[in-house]
């Protein structure tokens, strides 16, 4: 089954109501903190609290003529507060809303990744333990190498992720950071005090310093996580397109009833949703570059990467939420092909097992330059001439005077070489 991608929470998260409902929340925690400090009457907050909303329509119209969108949000909600405006916004710049607001936009975001990445562990887990101890070629350079499981490929991918989880959650607490700290982030017309208070009263945490903005190697951190996170997803997606390539196909996305997959010929079966997360992250990664381009800023701040945020926030989270849940319904819908994996194996006519040939030589007392010779040279046989392996190793007289045909044969035994698998897993999984 190929899941929807219909997280309405995320996307409700970078509409502009919800962002113009941040800003509010920022700026009634202001004005809560300077009640408490003092420094406005706390009737005064108890009137901007009931009285405080906005427009989005309203605000467009206003920054028309502004050309300011904080100005034309402080006017509209000015409009419903009425007397008692003179102390909104008292004393704040633009980005102490701004950056204080997206921290609040960027964790609500991070928290439906988390959650979705554990979602895609589980969904990977039960796939690794269903498929523990099914058999199939390891591979290197895209060249039959030796054998591993298809359990032990999914105990990697979770392993992977599980290391991303951690990103995601430091990431999370890098970002976690606001500022009350005025024009130039000196607190000269709102005291420190203020800022403590905000912070609290959000959930968020103080820098030990700021200018006018917080400063953007946070948000390339994040950024470069959320890169990372798609790049991990992309390893994967690229695995199951080359496991789908017909002379291969051990693995296959699911494939939905009516799907169609090509225009032109009506057998192909296409890896389309993997191919799709490869696309995407390559955005992601653009995204993260874009990120690291804002760090460097004028002075105390000029608005280049303001800008920038307003297309990588929104667009980066929702990305790499959308792939996530995409992953995850091409896991649980995974189409496996133990028979091929079995076929593969023997493709190459037991040249697999090479290794423990040359080993079992060298066990003997050869030197390992000649062991390495004496089976490459009946490796290439098997190559050139498409016979077994096993067979020209049985009728080379020089391996006979080292290993007797019972040894051979102990050689090409898959359990040999998967007879940790249950370790690894309990390394993976503990």
């Amino acid at each position: 089954m190929i899941d929807r991608y219909t997280r309405e929470e995320m996307e409700r998260i970078w509409t502009l109501e919800n962002r113009f409902r941040k800003w509010l929340d920022v700026e009634i925690a202001v004005c809560e903190a300077m009640a408490e400090e003092g420094i406005i009457p706390m009737d005064a907050v108890e009137r901007i609290k009931e009285k405080a909303d906005f427009s989005v329509q309203r605000i467009l119209e206003i920054e028309k003529e502004t050309r300011h969108d904080v100005i034309a949000f402080i006017n509209n909600v000015s409009e419903y507060i009425g007397p008692d405006s003179r102390f909104f916004h008292m004393g704040l710049t633009s980005s102490d809303i701004l950056d204080t607001s997206f921290a609040l936009l960027l964790r609500d975001a991070s928290y439906l990744i988390i959650d979705g990445m554990k979602e895609l562990m589980e969904v990977i887990k039960d796939k690794a333990f269903e498929y523990k101890h099914t058999p199939m070629i390891g591979r290197s350079h895209g060249v039959h190498a030796e054998p591993i499981t298809f359990g032990l490929k999914l105990a990697l991918w979770y392993s992977e992720m599980d290391r991303n989880l951690k990103r995601l959650e430091e990431a999370l607490n890098v970002i976690s950071y606001g500022k009350i700290s005025g024009a130039v982030g000196t607190y000269a017309n709102v005291p420190p005090q203020v800022e403590e208070r905000v912070m609290k009263k959000l959930g968020l945490k103080r820098p030990k310093i700021s200018t006018q903005i917080i400063q953007r190697d946070r948000h390339a951190h994040y950024f470069a996580t959320l890169a990372i996170v798609a790049g991990s997803m992309e390893k994967i997606a690229v695995e199951i397109r080359h496991l789908q390539r017909t002379e291969v196909l051990e693995v296959e996305e699911p494939f939905a009833k009516g799907q169609k997959g090509s225009s032109a010929m009506p057998h192909k079966k296409n890896p389309i949703l993997c191919e799709n997360i490869s696309g995407l992250a390559r955005i992601v990664r653009a995204n993260a570059i874009s990120a690291m381009e804002n760090m460097a800023l004028w002075h105390e701040r000029d608005i280049s990467h303001s800008s920038v945020e307003r297309v990588i926030g929104p667009d980066s989270t929702i990305l790499v939420d959308f792939m996530i849940h995409r992953l995850k319904g091409i896991i649980a819908g995974i189409v496996v092909h133990p028979e091929n994996m079995r076929k593969n194996l023997n493709l190459t006519k037991g040249l697999i097992f090479s290794q423990q040939v040359m080993l079992m030589l060298m066990k003997k007392g050869l030197e390992r330059q000649k062991a390495y010779n004496m089976v490459q040279r009946n490796a290439l046989k098997v190559w050139n001439e498409g016979i077994d392996f096993k067979s020209t190793l049985l009728q080379d007289k020089e391996i006979l005077e080292y290993l007797d045909p019972e040894e051979i044969e102990m050689v090409f035994d898959l359990k040999y070489h998967l007879r940790y698998v249950d370790h690894i897993f309990e390394r993976v999984f503990s």
